[in-house]
């Protein structure tokens, strides 16, 4: 009679022991679950792409260029203007820091332009700019350490005197033709495409100046994807995306700078500090990918 009592007890507990077992392994499951996704902020779904960006319509055409020629209108070739809505030969820091913007988010009131496109002689506007802000072409450890641009920091990338396209360091193509090679001057697209402009700007800093007397060697681009010790602080990739409604025959085209291999670009940085340095340390730093706002996608 005792043994026969003692049988179900011992199946219940051989039952209990192997539901606890299973629960404490759930347990555990859902501990390291928990903290890889902690581990992970701020989100799995992360990209990790070291971005954020600047959408600026076109803003206004003028002959004006406050970096190359500083309060003298009509002086310069003509340029397109994107981003602060003030921007011209006389525009100084106070005024873009104050003006009104095209670009999206709406805290950039930089002043972003390049020469104007032309197709027989008649002026064409891009019908989308972007400036991507980048942590690309250094090491990890040097991307790690990018600092956000300084306020006011006035800036030039390409060359509008190239002499051919040997001078050049911008690159034209064509959007949803890929079969399209690139090339430094201007290509032939397919009809249903358009033109496309890229330009890459410097990331590395000397940590002194605002300006320089060329506009340029106050930052380099990278050495063996790290800044060189003449310009020692790693800043963000400003990258500049145009696209033109434009495409066929490049015979038509000129820029007025001339060739498309003149292609150049000017930025005059008035982002507000905090938001420009909120957006390095939670998007280029942790190479994580970021809308407009400046948060991870």
């Amino acid at each position: 009679m005792h043994r026969a009592a003692s049988l179900p007890t011992s199946r219940t507990r051989l039952r209990l022991a192997t539901a606890i077992g299973a629960l404490l392994t759930l347990l555990g499951t859902y501990v390291v679950s928990t903290t890889a996704r902690a581990d992970a902020a701020p989100g799995t779904n992360a990209i990790r792409v070291a971005e954020f960006p600047a959408d600026c319509t076109y803003s206004h055409r003028l002959p004006d260029d406050p970096i190359i020629f500083p309060g003298l209108p009509g002086a310069s070739h003509m340029h397109s203007f994107f981003g602060s809505t003030v921007t011209n030969a006389h525009t100084t820091l106070p005024d873009l820091v104050r003006s009104s913007t095209t670009c999206n988010p709406r805290v950039d009131v930089s002043s972003y332009w390049v020469p104007t496109l032309y197709r027989d002689n008649v002026p064409v506007e891009p019908s989308s700019a972007t400036f991507y802000y980048l942590g690309e072409g250094v090491r990890a450890d040097v991307v790690a350490q990018t600092q956000p641009f300084p306020l006011g920091l006035r800036l030039v990338a390409g060359n509008a005197r190239a002499a051919g396209p040997g001078d050049s360091i911008a690159r034209w193509s064509c959007l949803h033709a890929g079969h399209v090679p690139p090339s430094k001057d201007f290509v032939t697209c397919p009809a249903g495409t358009m033109l496309e402009s890229y330009l890459d700007f410097p990331q590395c800093w000397n940590g002194r100046d605002l300006d320089s007397p060329d506009h340029k060697s106050h930052l380099a681009y990278p050495v063996n994807q790290a800044c060189p010790a003449s310009h020692p602080v790693p800043v963000p990739k400003l990258r500049q995306v145009l696209r033109y409604p434009v495409n066929g025959d490049p015979s038509r085209f000129r820029l007025a700078s001339g060739p498309g291999y003149t292609m150049h670009g000017d930025f005059f940085n008035a982002w507000p500090a905090e938001e420009l340095a909120r957006r390095v340390r939670d998007c280029i730093r942790p190479v994580i990918k970021c809308g407009h706002d400046g948060r991870p996608l």
